[in-house]
């Protein structure tokens, strides 16, 4: 994603001791780049250590500064590379992530600390708010991955995801000469993780939540687990066993990624599993999960489809049922999919791939990180995260995309008004109730409501800063998934790891307290529960 309307994707080559990034048919770029890497200051702090970090006391080390905005999927991507590498290289690379944010409500620290507990990042992170760091270097995009070698020299750059055998290549080659010439220090930089606390809800960062009027489904999402719970809390059942992985078979040996999505048909739930790049559907009388469509590789590229299990995925986010078939949030594809369950094929549906909001005809049409799905029945609401929108997906064959709210991808706030007036930060969750389509405004804390023929957009419930507070004026922390079963509401409130109950009528908001559940036996991603 462009901090500028441009995208470049940049290839590496390698010669000798230099690496330089060379456009694809174009000349290198490297004019912009001193020598030696401009130092890491003008930040707001650090995380993942316990002191500020210098380029100058890591002479001796491959340093690999990754430049990321936690809302962006490409830079999701890049994560599972950057601990491949680190595994790889534990002596020889020092990767720093540098966080500039996107949005608002990703430059405070705290909530860089939260994303980094959400993602498992366990390398220091620094807070460039300011853009600072980002401007010594001369990035324009996220992720943009800057090579640097063991005497301080900037020696490559690269911009977007899937990257890892380049870098493999290049850090090996670097590791390689450096410890010939006697220039590798290969001493381990001591590791300090950031606490992650989840409280006592049993939950951690759940993400979505679903239901079919008299049972909860709640992606438990950091736990790798789907909980299902009535009404009251009481749980009922978990399906997988909190392992990381991606294993089929009976509800305690199943294992997911960071789940998100579900959707409910009869006794059987269909899950997004966003992570694995699968959808699995559990079988809810068998207690029995099996993958549905996906082969566990990510899809690095729009493609046209097919037999689902031989169909590679990219970050499945939601799913929805409408008239037979399943959509699909393809939010690492800036897509809806389609999957006929009964023919076991799926297909890109709405959105070119192009990330960027533009309406007309569903596959001519461009959506940015769809991220949340729901449906009146006729129609398909969609939260467009990237251009803090929520658009509308007719199902025909001759369906056009519509917007409702949205006008951009630097285009958001948090201001209430009809249409084009009106403003989101980044929402993730959607869900139609009583004619209106109700809004998890994610980085807004808030639940908006948008009435889909006026469109007129207005805050239902949350202070618009992050927080947990129950009663008639809530608080919530970056809420990403919404149900109504009946005439109340249930909130995945994520960074909170807690379900939260909306009484509409009233306002009122109490958290749920979901009995019986305990935090499966294997952890992930350093969480820990008071």
């Amino acid at each position: 994603m462009q901090r500028n309307p441009l995208w470049v994707r940049m290839g590496l080559v390698t010669a000798g001791m230099g690496l330089w990034l060379q456009a694809h048919g174009g000349s290198a770029e490297t004019g912009h780049m001193s020598a030696k890497a401009p130092e890491l200051e003008g930040h707001a702090g650090w995380l993942n250590t316990d002191r500020h970090l210098s380029l100058r006391e890591l002479r001796g080390k491959i340093v690999l500064l990754d430049f990321w905005t936690y809302c962006c999927i490409n830079c999701m991507h890049v994560l599972p590379d950057l601990k491949r590498l680190e595994a790889k290289y534990p002596n020889e690379l020092v990767v720093i992530g540098v966080h500039s944010a996107k949005f608002s409500n990703e430059q405070g620290t705290e909530q860089i600390r939260q994303a980094i507990l959400r993602y498992g990042v366990t390398h220091p992170v620094v807070n460039d708010r300011e853009f600072r760091v980002w401007q010594r270097y001369g990035v324009t995009s996220w992720p943009t991955l800057i090579l640097i070698d063991p005497d301080g020299n900037l020696v490559g750059r690269l911009s977007g995801e899937g990257h890892y055998e380049a870098l493999d290549a290049a850090i090996g080659r670097l590791a390689d000469e450096s410890r010939r010439l006697g220039k590798l220090d290969e001493r381990p930089l001591a590791a300090h993780q950031e606490p992650a606390r989840v409280g006592s809800h049993g939950l951690a960062f759940p993400g979505k939540i679903t239901t079919d009027g008299q049972r909860l489904f709640i992606a438990d999402s950091n736990h790798n687990r789907v909980v299902v719970a009535d009404l009251s809390g009481a749980v009922l059942d978990l399906i997988g066993s909190g392992e990381e992985g991606a294993r089929d078979g009976p509800f305690e040996r199943a294992a997911f990624k960071n789940p998100q999505g579900m959707a409910v048909e009869g006794e059987l739930l269909y899950i997004a599993d966003t992570e694995n790049h699968l959808l699995r559907r559990a079988d809810l009388k068998r207690r029995e999960v099996q993958t549905i469509a996906g082969t566990g590789r990510q899809a690095r590229s729009p493609i046209a489809g097919g037999k689902a299990l031989r169909t590679a995925l990219s970050s499945p986010w939601d799913v929805a049922w409408l008239g037979g078939d399943l959509y699909v949030a393809m939010a690492g594809l800036h897509q809806l999919w389609k999957l006929d369950v009964k023919a076991g094929t799926i297909a890109p549906f709405a959105g070119s791939g192009e990330e960027h909001i533009v309406d007309g005809p569903r596959r001519s049409a461009a959506l940015a990180q769809p991220s949340g799905i729901t449906t009146d029945g006729k129609v398909l609401y969609v939260a467009d995260s990237e251009v803090s929108g929520v658009r509308v997906v007719e199902p025909g064959d001759d369906g056009w995309v519509r917007t409702l709210i949205g006008q951009g991808l630097f285009q958001f706030g948090d201001v209430d008004g009809v249409g084009a007036a009106a403003r989101l930060q980044h929402p993730l969750g959607v869900t139609f109730h009583g004619g209106r389509v109700y809004v998890a405004d994610t980085y807004n804390h808030k639940i908006k409501r948008i009435d889909p023929l006026t469109k007129r957009c207005e805050t239902a419930w949350g202070a618009g800063r992050a927080g947990s507070v129950d009663g008639p004026t809530p608080q919530f922390d970056e809420p990403g998934g919404l149900a109504f079963a009946g005439d109340r509401l249930y909130v995945a409130d994520t960074n909170n790891h807690a379900i939260r109950v909306v009484e509409p009528d009233t306002g009122r908001t109490r958290t749920l307290t979901l009995r019986g559940l305990t935090p499966p036996p294997t952890t992930n991603r350093g969480i820990s529960v008071d």
